[in-house]
């Protein structure tokens, strides 16, 4: 059985733990600054989704599968309960990982997303990410110039460009299985998470300025997470916890403290 990869903050502590999930195409490093923060709180796991950083590659991406990570990771390191904290698709996972292990969650924290399935919006990313010919670009400038043929926000090409390594081989590689996240992207991103009920404390958090979570959805989230309620931090688009950690970060620990 393949374990996800984690960093672990305030491991000595007591309190029950907090699970943190990254997005697409995003890594356990993209959460540092937060897991710093609340490991003064908290256990606090940062985690790479499996196909991710530097967790292990799979053909299969359903969101079963990322429930079933999260339940073998807590039995890897000895969690019987914890507070879950996920992202994007991070967020499906945790709300899938909710459903179908509710006795091995204290409360639940989903970030921009709903259980709703969204309509494929990241086509020109993966375009872009496919076009980079590692037998060819000799430097991180090589492929930041072959991304901005194709993707036109900057932070979006730095978040991407964090998932750059040399291999051992000397040569530039991504870190995420591409050829996976291309090829099952409509089975996570276009599917709606399994039916089911959640009813432990569930904190849905948006960007006030991102149309990921809608006025419309609330009925959705309430039928699966009956004891939710729905904030949405000033100032932010999808990337919340980026564009206003500080709070984001308030949020956060007032539902978890």
């Amino acid at each position: 059985m393949e374990i996800l990869h984690s960093k672990i903050y305030g491991e000595e502590r007591t309190e029950t733990p907090l699970l943190v999930f990254h997005g697409l195409f995003g890594m356990l490093d993209n959460w540092g600054s937060f897991g710093k923060e609340f490991g003064e709180l908290m256990p606090t796991h940062i985690l790479d989704l499996r196909n991710h950083g530097r967790s292990f590659h799979s053909d299969s991406m359903s969101h079963d599968d990322l429930a079933q990570d999260i339940a073998n990771y807590m039995d890897a390191h000895n969690i019987q309960k914890a507070n879950v904290l996920g992202h994007s698709l991070g967020g499906k996972a945790v709300m899938q990982f909710a459903i179908n292990f509710p006795e091995r969650l204290e409360k639940l924290i989903v970030v921009d997303i709903t259980p709703k399935a969204y309509p494929p919006h990241h086509q020109g990313i993966i375009k872009a990410l496919q076009s980079v010919d590692f037998e060819k670009v000799e430097s991180r400038q090589d492929v930041e110039a072959v991304l901005g043929e194709y993707i036109h926000e900057k932070f979006v090409i730095q978040f991407l460009m964090k998932n750059l390594y040399w291999t051992d081989d000397k040569k530039l590689a991504w870190r995420f299985n591409l050829k996976t996240l291309a090829e099952k992207y409509t089975e996570f991103v276009s599917n709606a998470i399994r039916f089911g009920v959640f009813k432990g404390p569930t904190l849905f958090i948006g960007g006030a300025n991102s149309n990921y979570i809608l006025p419309q959805d609330e009925f959705l989230i309430k039928q699966q997470f009956p004891d939710s309620k729905i904030i949405k931090i000033k100032n932010a688009e999808h990337w919340v916890q980026a564009n206003n950690p500080v709070d984001f970060n308030a949020a956060v620990k007032d539902f978890l403290l």
